[in-house]
């Protein structure tokens, strides 16, 4: 009975080396070389770095956006058609407005032109802003890659030179680190990504109700500042670029690339925080209490603190830390200047904190006044100590005082003297 093939049940490359009395092609291992499963091996984790960077930095600056690129985009459609008919509403109430009071002459002739032309205007540029964003997008995105691309100062352009030919490229643990940090960059990044996107999707849409408001005489307010926001949400990337000076510092060790990409992760959780208008702070909020949630690491709490820190409703209040505005207030306010726009007064919101934040100061106060309290205690009690007198000493002082009564009232008994005292 011929003997088994002691390989057959084997396959793949291990099939090779056992076919070929365990040696791989091409001669033995060794470590001069860097052949063998060890060179391989790492060959494939360089290769996964160079993955996750590529992946950094398309998630980072996208080519394409998720808003309509075209105003035939059945979505865009809807509010195009919104704003379309809310401008001519507009129009036609100042025209009704104009011919009601033609008495005053030119100044309502003068309204009445200014109006027609900036609906016009307002119709026309509804057309084209889905067109200009997606361009300005595309610029941005190319500067972007550029910018990455043209410098090897950049933070992702190093790390990909120190795996080839860094201090400690050939260490394990360094690669491993380096490839926990770009993992850990790369769910900040989809973080950034999304917001990214979301936001400008929000701003096209909303764009046709904020020209709208042009119609009436030319108000431009509401549009400069959906503008700004917009132009800032689009731009927020480049804000990762401000680690590219420390670079150069730390060229050629994966450790401290490593350490710089945990910075730029905290960067990126502060862009999101300040550059993403509306709902920046409740995402970053609540990455902040995903992360605190589920590790003790001081150092991890640290980051996402200073990436996502605690803040108020109110700019300037006594003995607290620099505050932005919440959410719900700067959507206040941005609804606030467009209703302003269209002519509608809106009631201002109150300035105290909400409950939430109110509960927040005090505890955050609390071991600060009881501080206090103990202090003005124990100055207190001080102060009692050294305002009780002591015993006195006969001879020394002032004499006893002589306490007389006075004489009583004419009676049958007569009146008595009460002695002084000894």
């Amino acid at each position: 009975m011929p003997d088994k093939d002691p390989c057959a049940l084997i396959t793949g490359i291990a099939k090779k080396m056992c076919e070929k009395d365990w040696e791989p092609e091409g001669g033995g291992s060794s470590d001069t070389d860097g052949g063998g499963i060890t060179g391989g091996a790492s060959d494939h984790v360089k290769d996964l770095a160079v993955a996750l960077i590529k992946t950094l930095r398309g998630l980072l600056a996208p080519k394409r956006a998720w808003a309509p690129e075209t105003t035939d985009d059945w979505l865009y459609q809807q509010f195009l058609s919104l704003g379309q008919h809310l401008a001519i509403a507009i129009l036609i109430c100042v025209i009704v407005v104009c011919a009601l009071t033609a008495w005053q002459g030119a100044p309502r002739l003068k309204q009445l032109g200014a109006s027609t032309g900036w609906t016009l205007a307002a119709v026309a540029g509804m057309a084209s802003v889905p067109g200009v964003v997606m361009l300005v997008n595309r610029a941005v995105s190319s500067a972007f890659t550029t910018a990455f691309d043209s410098d090897q100062s950049t933070l992702l352009k190093t790390i990909s030179a120190d795996l080839d030919h860094g201090a400690d490229s050939g260490n394990p643990v360094a690669i491993l680190i380096i490839i926990s940090a770009l993992v850990v960059a790369l769910a900040f990044a989809a973080l950034v990504f999304m917001t990214h996107q979301l936001g400008i999707l929000a701003f096209v849409l909303m764009a046709p109700l904020v020209l709208a408001s042009m119609a009436r005489a030319g108000d431009t307010s509401a549009v400069r500042a959906w503008a700004i926001r917009l132009l800032g949400l689009m731009f927020a990337p480049f804000a990762l670029l401000l680690v590219s000076p420390f670079v150069q510092i730390v060229k050629g060790s994966l450790v401290m690339d490593a350490v710089l990409l945990i910075a730029a992760d905290a960067l990126m959780l502060r862009m999101i925080f300040h550059g993403i208008p509306y709902f920046g702070p409740k995402i970053a909020g609540a990455a902040r209490g995903f992360v605190e949630s589920r590790t003790t690491n001081p150092l991890a709490r640290a980051i996402v603190r200073a990436g996502s820190p605690d803040f108020y409703e109110q700019e300037n209040q006594p003995r607290m830390p620099r505050t932005v505005d919440t959410p719900g207030r700067a959507t206040h306010q941005d609804r606030g200047v467009l209703f302003a726009a269209y002519g509608i007064k809106q009631k201002q919101r109150s300035s105290r904190l909400t409950t939430e934040s109110a509960i927040d100061k005090t505890q955050r106060e609390a071991p600060r006044n009881q501080q206090l309290i103990e202090a003005r205690r124990a100055a207190r009690a001080a102060a009692a100590q050294t305002t009780t007198p002591g015993p006195r000493k006969p001879g020394h002082g002032r004499g006893p005082a002589v306490r007389t009564q006075a004489p009583a009232a004419p009676g049958p008994g007569p009146a008595t003297v009460r002695p002084p005292n000894p």
